[in-house]
């Protein structure tokens, strides 16, 4: 058990496709749980897909560059994720590919289960 996430996308098909995979990056699930009350979300961020939009993966990068995100726990969450350069290029790499499929008219989400 812990905490999996997934950068998702979705084909304007409906097709859905996983483009990421984070184990235990607790850091970044924080920041998407803020994210996700920003928009209006109600309750966890557990098995529930947040849409991200070109601002929100903008917003994401300056984060992760500037190592900001935030320190976030959980029973399942495993250690401090924030300064792990492993989570850090994987999530670079995941906004890198989301900004292309975004370009190409497929909706991006990340998606959580814990």
């Amino acid at each position: 058990m812990g905490l999996d996430a997934y950068g998702k996308v979705k084909s304007p098909e409906g097709e859905v496709k996983e483009i990421a995979y984070w184990r235990k990056h607790n850091a970044l699930h924080g920041w998407m749980e803020k994210l996700y009350r920003k928009k209006g979300g109600i309750g966890d961020l557990n098995c529930v897909p947040l849409e991200l939009v070109e601002a929100d993966l903008e917003m994401l990068e300056l984060v992760v560059d500037s190592a900001m995100l935030p320190e976030t726990g959980g029973f399942f969450f495993g250690g401090d994720s924030r300064f792990c350069e492993h989570y850090q290029a994987q999530t670079l790499e995941f906004i890198r590919v989301a900004r292309e499929y975004l370009a190409k008219g497929y909706e991006v989400a990340y998606d959580s289960w814990w």
